[in-house]
This record gives structure tokens, C-alpha cells and sequence, in this order.
């Protein structure tokens, strides 16, 4: 937990906003796989949101 929060701390902001693309990507295909019956473990669709959030909060962060 402790590699990621510092991963997240030194990304720059354009670093920042693709990962922002890809996990908005990923999180469509969670609710595809979801509503589709084809997603097992449905707490990654809530990881992936709380991954958003971070992402975002670092992003306001860094225009302030």
C-alpha cells in the first residue's frame, strides 16, 4: 500500500491524466462485465472508483 501511495506522488500531471483515461476505461468494462454476469470479484468495480477519486483529488491538487 505504502510503494503505491508514493508511485502516485511522483507522477506528473499528464501522467496523472492518462491514468485518469485508463481507469475510467477499465471501469466501463467492470459495469459491461458486471451487468453481464462475467465479473467474479465485484469489489474491483469500488477499488476502481476509490482509484479515480485519488487520481482526481492529486490532479486539483497539483492546478492549486
Amino acid at each position: 500500500m505504502a510503494d503505491k501511495k508514493v508511485e502516485k506522488e511522483s507522477l506528473t500531471v499528464e501522467a496523472l491524466q492518462s491514468k485518469l483515461v485508463d481507469l475510467s476505461k477499465e471501469q466501463m468494462n467492470q459495469r459491461f462485465q458486471h451487468v453481464a454476469g462475467q465479473l467474479p470479484k465485484t469489489h474491483v468495480i469500488r477499488q476502481t472508483r476509490r482509484e479515480i477519486a485519488r487520481v482526481k483529488t492529486k490532479l486539483n491538487a497539483a492546478k492549486k
